[in-house]
């Protein structure tokens, strides 16, 4: 197995920000919240958490799946909102979402404790890992829903060329170049299960969910 290779925590550069916010994550970002209400099949509304919620496409998606909710996302990366408040301003479900600046552990988010939290493609991102499983419990109410999807480190470099050459072969350069050193700074299940035992969430599950996804839930 590869070591893990670390990459930026934060996306500060505009020109990342407008590839991301401009394109297609219409089917992986679907695909979550179909994940997610696979999982949770009581969810109705309430106050939902987006933690590293980049230009908010999927706050947005929940917000339109689930009308009765609000999502408050929070990013450290002020390009990545920009690009967010010109997305929500066009959804029909903008105006249930907030997005906020915030660099984790030391935001807050405006709702806290929260019935449920979300994060979408922010493990990789963090070079201590317990960050995220830290603010989750800090933040989740008793019995919050929580649902966390990110990339699975591949087994070789080998591998992780060829998901590259699968899924961005069309895509920009910034884009591509972006999901080869996610790869490489992704976590692998056994680690991720590691970290929820050493965070006391032993009872949530982890499953590895397509070619280079997992995902890490269940209730606190």
């Amino acid at each position: 197995m590869m070591e893990r290779r670390l990459e930026p925590e934060l996306m500060l550069d505009p020109e990342q920000a407008r590839a991301y916010a401009e394109a297609d994550f219409a089917e992986p970002h679907e695909r979550f919240v179909d994940l997610f209400a696979e999982r949770f099949p009581d969810m109705v509304g309430g106050a939902v958490l987006d933690l590293g919620c980049g230009p908010g496409d999927v706050s947005l998606r929940l917000a339109a799946r689930y009308p009765a909710c609000v999502v408050h996302g929070i990013d450290g990366a002020p390009a990545m909102l920009a690009a967010g408040e010109t997305l929500c301003r066009a959804h029909p479900a903008g105006p249930r979402v907030q997005l906020r600046l915030g660099q984790l552990p030391e935001v807050r988010a405006p709702g806290a404790p929260y019935e449920t939290i979300v994060s979408n493609s922010l493990l990789h991102h963090l070079h201590d890992p317990r960050v995220l499983w830290g603010v989750i419990l800090r933040d989740g109410a008793p019995g919050a829903r929580v649902f966390v999807m990110d990339l699975c480190r591949p087994e070789t470099a080998e591998r992780v060329s060829a998901l590259v050459a699968r899924h961005a072969a069309n895509e920009p350069e910034v884009l591509r170049r972006d999901f080869e050193d996610s790869l490489y700074a992704a976590f692998t299940p056994e680690e991720v299960r590691s970290q929820l035992d050493e965070a006391g969430l032993e009872a949530f599950q982890v499953e590895q969910v397509s070619d280079r996804h997992l995902v890490a839930w269940g209730r606190l």
